[in-house]
């Protein structure tokens, strides 16, 4: 039985977070709000007396949170997540404002579990951590001072997350299946190594190809089914042709 709140399939992930209280202040963020599901990407210090302090009565988030390895342990399950950054970045994926992104992760919530993915105070998310998601989260901040702390960024995601889903109660399940992060990875992966099997990457100058065709994949919203069919099609061309002499 699908889960009755969207809010409940939310994560917020928060990667290379330096200070320890930041990470306390988020959770506290999160629980006003009410989503639950705190993941941390490589914490420089977790758990910490400075985490719990700042998070005052959200401490149980922090003891429920999960700490990762990686930014693909952290989205592992995911269906869709958004890379929340002030940074304007070649190469971007879709744009969407803090209201879009509550909007866009409710609806996405249905099928699954989404996530809004955070970098480091100081240096913010990177070009692979971005590559990760499926599209880009801005608050519309002041143009001349964009800067936020990381526990306010958090907070405004979060109200946004949850007004969008007390505006729309449920939203009717749509006939597909979306693809889990896992199954696009392993698409990306197979793509990869399909394009060099066939030579047309050249894996000394790979330039942007795979970056280009992450962002194209990602604007279509791969179903399960797709996938199947897309990594199908990618075998085959691994395959001699008949007549060759391999």
């Amino acid at each position: 039985m699908a889960d009755p709140s969207p809010l409940n399939r939310v994560r917020i992930v928060l990667c290379g977070t330096s200070h320890p209280g930041n990470i306390g202040a988020s959770a506290r963020a999160m629980k006003t709000m009410g989503l639950t599901a705190l993941h941390l990407v490589n914490p420089m210090r977790f758990p910490a007396a400075d985490a719990d302090a700042m998070a005052s009565g959200a401490v149980d988030l922090l003891k429920t949170a999960i700490v990762c390895g990686s930014i693909d342990e952290a989205l592992a399950g995911t269906v869709f997540a958004v890379a929340c950054t002030a940074r304007s970045r070649d190469l971007s994926h879709p744009v969407l404002t803090a209201r879009e992104t509550g909007a866009r992760l409710v609806r996405e919530a249905a099928h699954g579990a989404v996530a809004l993915v955070f970098g480091p105070e100081q240096t913010g998310l990177t070009a692979r951590e971005v590559s990760r998601c499926g599209a880009i989260g801005m608050i519309p901040a002041n143009p001349d001072y964009a800067s936020l702390n990381l526990a306010a960024a958090v907070q405004v995601f979060a109200y946004e997350v949850r007004q969008a889903a007390e505006a729309v109660a449920s939203y009717p399940q749509q006939p597909y299946e979306a693809a889990s992060y896992e199954e696009v990875e392993f698409f990306f992966r197979h793509l990869e190594r399909t394009l060099y099997d066939i030579e047309f990457l050249d894996p000394k100058q790979p330039k942007r190809l795979m970056q280009r065709l992450r962002r194209l994949f990602h604007r279509t919203r791969l179903e399960k089914e797709e996938v199947n069919i897309l990594r199908g099609i990618l075998s085959a061309a691994q395959k001699p042709t008949k007549g060759s002499n391999s």
